[in-house]
């Protein structure tokens, strides 16, 4: 049972000496300049800009297990506070799938996503493998016979390496070898320089190299192609169903009843719809998307499912 809603609380402020009412709080469970600092900061003007709330809204920052920390802040203090939203991602649904959360899915209302920065598989422009069927050939042939790497082991980066090898068919997927770097480009120079054979990351972190001509994309994880690189192909339209989205979106607390989850949902949609938002994606690489509310939630559904099966058989639990 949701817990009814008692009061909507507002807070005042003092900036620069002068009182200013903050009705909004956004919380992004990272240090300052990261991806959900970005979501709080952005939306959150846009929020005001469009006078879709009281007052300014005010950014939090509370670091701590890769969201973990402001997961149960929330849980455990604030878990009906409809002025409340919380930054998220693809992120928060890898770490449910390896129990590294103090919660699940249902412990919180997920609102919406508005963006996503997509995922791409790409090797050396000089590297003999041209094509995706190549690759998982190989690995299929030989698990250990390619060495992945991106983001840390049990990344997002690594899971969507082997949700894609594993809907190519590829077995005994704990076989696949890995290295992980600090995010995709340190990993990138390395399969540059010899050391690594593919690279998962995301495509703002691969643009660059494609531009300059030193690596290929074999293929985008996404529903439709990039606009910015409209001739590389999905892995969709190679014939292998997986996508491989680092969505950004917000949550609230778990007892937030519904209609003021419903006013988040609307919200949301403003903020999605506006140009503002359309220049802050761009700007920051993310491909604008919508999902919200019993949509958004299904799909999270699905994604823990398909997630939290890789995670069991390279048993990272």
């Amino acid at each position: 049972m949701k817990k009814l809603l008692l009061s909507s609380l507002s807070a005042v402020f003092m900036f620069g000496g002068v009182q200013s009412t903050v009705a909004t709080e956004c919380l992004a469970p990272s240090g300052p300049g990261g991806g959900w600092d970005f979501t709080c900061r952005s939306i959150g003007k846009i929020l005001t800009d469009l006078d879709q709330v009281d007052g300014s809204v005010r950014v939090v920052n509370m670091a701590g297990g890769t969201g973990a920390v402001g997961f149960a802040y929330v849980a455990n203090k604030r878990a009906d506070d409809p002025e409340l939203i919380v930054a998220t991602s693809t992120v928060a649904v890898n770490q449910i799938a390896q129990n590294k959360y103090p919660g699940d899915l249902d412990t919180m209302r997920f609102v919406g996503m508005l963006g996503a920065d997509v995922g791409v598989i790409a090797v050396a422009d000089d590297s003999p493998i041209k094509s995706l069927d190549e690759l998982f050939a190989k690995l299929k042939e030989d698990p250990k016979s390619l060495v992945g790497a991106g983001d840390g082991f049990g990344s997002w980066d690594h899971i969507r390496y082997l949700l894609a090898a594993q809907t190519a068919g590829v077995e005994d997927l704990y076989r696949i070898m890995w290295v992980q770097f600090d995010g995709g480009a340190p990993a990138i120079t390395q399969m540059m320089g010899g050391r690594i054979d593919v690279v998962t990351t995301d495509i703002s972190e691969a643009a660059g190299f494609v531009e300059s001509g030193d690596i290929r994309i074999l293929a985008v994880l996404a529903d439709e192609p990039l606009p910015a690189f409209p001739d590389v192909p999905t892995a969709k339209s190679l014939g292998y169903d997986v996508t491989g989205y680092n969505w950004r979106g917000l949550y609230v607390g778990g007892d937030v009843p519904d209609d003021a989850y419903n006013v988040w949902v609307e919200r949301l949609k403003t903020v999605y719809d506006s140009d503002s938002w359309k220049q802050a994606a761009a700007s920051n690489g993310l491909v604008p998307i919508w999902r919200a509310g019993d949509e958004f939630e299904a799909y999270l559904e699905q994604q823990l499912q398909d997630v939290t099966e890789i995670v069991n058989s390279i048993d990272l639990k």
